[in-house]
């Protein structure tokens, strides 16, 4: 049972340290992260880093971006997200890979979460409950910013493990036979704490790969991997920068 009582320790803003605008992206890996700092940093002028944490202030609006990571698994992510909303963020996308486990997905398709299952153990620390959901609003605004650039993309339930060497041929086939659409280790954290806390989150993922056939195949260098990532950074970044929150 999560312990729901009072802490020690709470995430707070220090002296040194912006307040963000609501809208906030969290991005697990160096290499997305990088490129989306590099769009954000042609749009505005960086105002604060640090080493999992980048504000941005857009020359045209005065808006401050958070950008944070990387944050490969739920313990980091969670921290990170913490201290986003600490800082003022109410709406946090996370923009992800994901290893596809319905047999129809392949590395350079899209998964929006509508749901995802817990067996990492940083959300046992928040709630008691092993699904966890986005925000229905955020997810319906992510939905309408893909349409619009004609993305086709899988909405479903996704499965979130702290441990990608332990996804069992037993397990994989289990989530199949649920429906669940693909594997990662940030999800269900993300969107847990995120109610925990009050605020908004959704989450984008990219296929990097395939467990569906009980054999593992990468498409970590496949160019349609590679050509959705760039075009998910660009949505995602105009996405934020047009949203007013």
């Amino acid at each position: 049972m999560a312990d729901l009582s009072p802490c020690l320790i709470n995430p707070k803003k220090s002296r040194s340290e912006p307040g963000i605008d609501a809208q906030a992206l969290l991005i697990p890996l160096p290499g997305d992260l990088q490129r989306m700092a590099r769009l954000f940093g042609q749009a505005g002028s960086p105002c604060f880093k640090n080493n999992l944490l980048r504000v941005f202030q857009l020359r045209d609006s005065r808006r401050t971006i958070g950008i944070a990571g990387p944050a490969v698994g739920a313990p980091q992510a969670v921290m990170i997200l913490e201290k986003l909303i600490a800082l003022g963020a109410r709406r946090v996308i996370l923009l992800g890979w994901v290893g596809g486990l319905s047999p129809g997905l392949s590395p350079g398709d899209l998964i929006l979460p509508d749901e995802a299952v817990s067996e990492e153990g940083t959300s046992r620390h928040y709630s008691n409950e092993m699904r966890s959901r986005p925000s229905f609003s955020l997810l319906r605004d992510i939905k309408t910013a893909l349409k619009e650039e004609g993305l086709s993309f899988n909405q479903g339930p996704v499965w979130t493990t702290d441990a990608p060497y332990r996804e069992t041929i037993a397990k994989v086939r289990t989530f199949q036979s649920q429906g669940v659409l693909g594997v990662d280790m940030e999800t269900s954290a993300v969107f847990t704490v995120s109610a925990f806390r009050g605020i908004e989150a959704a989450a984008l993922l990219i296929v990097s790969d395939d467990l569906s056939k009980m054999t593992w195949r990468h498409g970590f260098r496949e160019p349609r991997f590679l050509q959705a990532r760039r075009q998910v950074i660009r949505i995602v970044y105009q996405f934020v920068v047009r949203s007013s929150v």
